[in-house]
């Protein structure tokens, strides 16, 4: 065996106190080694975590790692969720194309890196598999690098394949990736907000889709359509499906033609088993997947992203309830502008109409210290399960009104009267 290859205990022994470490996400955090080091929290004091969404147990996050572990979390994933919102956690708003900037222009020194990647091939290169994302640009700024080696972990295309000279460090494991799969959560709103989404999207378009119910939900809508082309910054399982209904073709991408262009995959086995060494798809960083220049290259770009609310004139709040840090800001502005300036593009907001407790997502009033993600100059489409309200180019109380008509029924009445005092009495 290599001589890198060492005990889990050995290779998280690299870490100090007081050093910042990049955990990989999603998909491929590093479970096994997260828990190795998180053994360590007598020996270590204020390290630091930065990292975007993970999946799994996260120890790290856990009360009595307090004086041992600090997160300075740049996404904000449920695992973490409590530390963020708590003194022993922070929160960077940044856009997911701009983590890459951080990294290397020493914004954001990183100290170590822990990755996760496939075994090396004959040329000893690795691959940083499911998730290139903001890894890619950890592994080349930071001054350690620490890799879990796993077998299950599929060998991508693109811009992943690291050397296995470049670790510091590496750990042989035999573990599946996390899973996730939202089919189960696909119900009668999501497939209404599907259909109308369906509608707006034409043959010929390219897609960005984030994960969760309502993207898997449109793409079971468009089985029909003609040659659709995909430029995301992540996707999932229901790809594949409309992959094998020939909907899916790539041929009018303007930018890498014939390709499925992503930063990051998160979904179950399958998709990991068809990702595995297949050219169709190129994972690339998303300091370029998400620059809005290469994603407005692509005609007819259509963006499809969710919100936590909105208020009437179409401020658009994606990452906090309140000021409780809920999630993160995201790419979604980088594909709301791209799609935005592509010619025929559609930006497209989506969310159901109410909350779990039957409160309006669209409300006349963001909560107190809730962020903007994406403003309302920057908002074109916007769908419920009641409609498709088009804000482009209305003034604030169209926006309103046309936001109105989509809200559910039982908070129409309210909206109206919220429109009636901030508007006054309607003379045109």
């Amino acid at each position: 065996m290599h001589p890198k290859f060492q005990t889990p205990e050995a290779a998280v022994s690299l870490i100090k106190s007081g050093d910042r470490v990049f955990l990989h996400g999603s998909a491929a955090t590093p479970s096994f080694l997260v828990e190795k080091l998180a053994e360590r929290k007598d020996e270590l004091k204020h390290v630091e975590i930065v990292s975007i969404s993970t999946f799994g147990e996260m120890p790290l996050a856990n009360p009595e790692m307090t004086e041992s572990f600090f997160f300075n979390s740049l996404f904000v994933s449920q695992n973490i969720r409590s530390a963020a919102n708590s003194s022993n956690g922070g929160y960077i708003p940044v856009f997911l194309s701009e983590i890459g900037q951080l990294f290397r222009r020493k914004i954001l020194l990183l100290d170590v890196a822990i990755i996760h990647v496939s075994p090396p091939d004959a040329h000893g290169y690795c691959s940083l598999g499911v998730s290139v994302d903001i890894a890619k640009a950890a592994v080349d700024s930071a001054k350690i690098i620490i890799a879990q080696v796993n077998e299950n972990m599929p060998r991508t295309h693109g811009d992943g394949h690291i050397h296995f000279s470049k670790f510091d460090a590496a750990v042989y494991v035999n573990e599946p990736l996390h899973e996730i799969d939202y089919t189960s959560k696909i119900g009668q709103c999501e497939i209404q907000i599907g259909q109308h989404i369906a509608s707006l999207i034409e043959d010929r378009s390219t897609l960005q889709l984030g994960i969760g119910a309502i993207p898997d939900a449109v793409l079971q809508q468009l089985h029909q359509h003609k040659d659709l082309g995909i430029h995301t910054e992540m996707f999932s399982n229901g790809v594949i499906r409309l992959l094998e209904s020939g909907a899916i073709t790539n041929k009018f991408k303007k930018k890498h033609a014939g390709k499925i262009l992503t930063s990051f995959a998160a979904g179950t086995n399958e998709l990991y088993n068809f990702i595995h060494d297949n050219p169709l798809f190129s994972f690339q960083e998303a300091t370029y997947v998400n620059d809005s220049a290469v994603i407005r290259k692509n005609p007819k770009m259509v963006s499809i992203n969710s919100c936590i609310e909105i208020d009437l004139t179409g401020q658009v709040c994606a990452d906090s309830i309140g000021s409780f840090q809920y999630s993160g800001v995201g790419g979604q502005m980088d594909f709301m502008r791209g799609a935005a300036l592509s010619e025929g593009g559609k930006p497209i907001l989506a969310l159901g109409s109410v909350t779990k407790k039957g409160q309006s997502k669209i409300v006349p009033f963001l909560k107190e210290g809730a962020g903007v993600v994406t403003t309302r100059a920057h908002v074109h489409y916007v769908v419920t399960e009641f409609g498709v309200a088009y804000l482009y180019g209305k003034n604030l109380r169209q926006r309103a009104e046309s936001l109105r008509d989509i809200a559910h029924p039982d908070h129409r009445e309210n909206l109206d009267q919220a429109i009636f005092e901030r508007f006054g009495k309607k003379i045109i």
